[in-house]
């Protein structure tokens, strides 16, 4: 395989919510086998960029200052950096139940500002000197759990809370640092307007405040965007021209498929009950209508013309005789990327599916599958310049 090199200050990671681990002892496990082993295939000689994922367990575990000093010199000793943590999980995340559980608590909770403000004080500590540092959370809440407006406004006062600390952190460490919401199909903001219109808000409860630009951005992930029959173009640039940062990339791909009845008696395969698994379908007037999960929209007759499913698969999965996946919107943000590479630093593969994926999907093992989805997206970065 050929290497990591990146251009213009990119920086590449696999997220490791892929590997199971939720007590430090188990990250700390899953990353000294699996991430090094995929290392050793990728990028054996030069630095290599780390994508954490920390539920809260870990992230106490790791913030005890001895355990914390043991990572970094692991760190060092292994030619190896940490630029983001996923700060969207807060509890169990795999081997369980997670659905709609992935979103407690939200940003109406203290727990969900502690535990974020925690993620920050780490990614603070680790990220190397000159290297930015981010943090992706959840999109406020799930759409179901806000009953009123006042949850809103506590969202949001959560949110100024969390900038107002990330703001202090890099003004004491003098590290740049930024979170970023990721709009989902079902959060409270899913699609660009949405995020555009919430953003906005932000906004007018403090006006003039510079640290929201500086310091809360969009974790900007390609299946999901895709999942809402979104343009790269029009998406970013709807977020680019409300002067919202785009805190990270999230590389991935979902189901794109006509709801034949083949193509449904095939998603049979991919319900299963650890994750939610939303489906937006499109009628033929171009409306748009969304199912929760995709057990719900399998049990119902359609007259949709497409289905696109919140299923992550990998990057490198081959188009079927039923579905394609939605990599070419991942090419259409590249090709921004391209054009103004100054965009966003922080790309990050996240196909966190890999044990429920059907077996079809499933003939590699996860340091192979991962191996692969590297190869897959440096040769998309190389054939733009955007990687040597």
């Amino acid at each position: 395989m050929r290497r990591v090199k990146l251009n213009h200050g990119l920086h590449l990671a696999y997220c490791t919510n892929i590997h199971r681990g939720e007590d430090w002892t188990q990250v700390f496990d899953s990353l000294r086998t699996h991430t090094l082993a995929v290392r050793r295939k990728v990028c054996p000689t030069q630095a290599y960029a780390i994508g954490l994922r920390l539920g809260d367990q870990a992230a106490r575990e790791l913030s005890q200052p001895a355990v914390l000093a043991g990572f970094r010199q692991w760190l060092a000793d292994e030619n190896c950096y940490v630029f983001t943590i996923n700060g969207f999980p807060f509890g169990n995340f795999h081997g369980t139940r997670v659905k709609e559980q992935v979103y407690v608590p939200d940003w109406t909770t203290p727990e969900r500002l502690e535990y974020t403000c925690r993620l920050f004080d780490l990614i603070a500590a680790l990220v190397p000197e000159g290297v930015e540092g981010s943090v992706s959370t959840l999109p406020g809440s799930f759409k179901e759990f806000i009953k009123d407006k006042s949850q809103e406004r506590v969202i949001r006062d959560n949110l100024w809370r969390c900038v107002e600390h990330v703001a202090a952190l890099s003004d004491r460490t003098g590290k740049r640092l930024h979170l970023g919401v990721e709009p989902e199909p079902l959060g409270w903001f899913e699609t660009s307007a949405e995020t555009v219109e919430f953003f906005d808000q932000m906004a007018k409860d403090r006006p003039g405040d510079d640290r929201l630009q500086e310091h809360l951005g969009v974790n900007y992930d390609t299946c999901h965007l895709a999942v809402e029959y979104e343009e790269p173009h029009e998406a970013i640039g709807a977020l680019v021209a409300a002067g919202i940062r785009i805190s990270k990339l999230h590389l991935s791909a979902a189901l794109q498929l006509k709801p034949t009845a083949l193509a449904r008696e095939r998603l049979a395969d991919f319900t299963e009950d650890v994750y939610l698994h939303q489906v937006v379908e499109r009628l033929p007037g171009g409306e748009l209508r969304r199912h929760r999960d995709l057990d719900v929209a399998l049990a119902k007759e359609t007259d949709a013309e497409e289905w696109r499913v919140h299923f992550h698969i990998p990057l490198h999965a081959p188009d079927s005789s039923w579905f394609c996946s939605t990599c070419d919107h991942i090419g259409g943000v590249l090709d921004l990327l391209k054009a103004d590479p100054a965009l966003c630093t922080h790309l990050e593969m996240e196909t966190y599916t890999w044990e429920v994926l059907p077996e079809d999907l499933k003939k590699r093992d996860v340091v192979d599958q991962l191996s692969g989805e590297y190869e897959w997206t440096l040769d998309e970065l190389r054939a733009r310049g955007l990687a040597a």
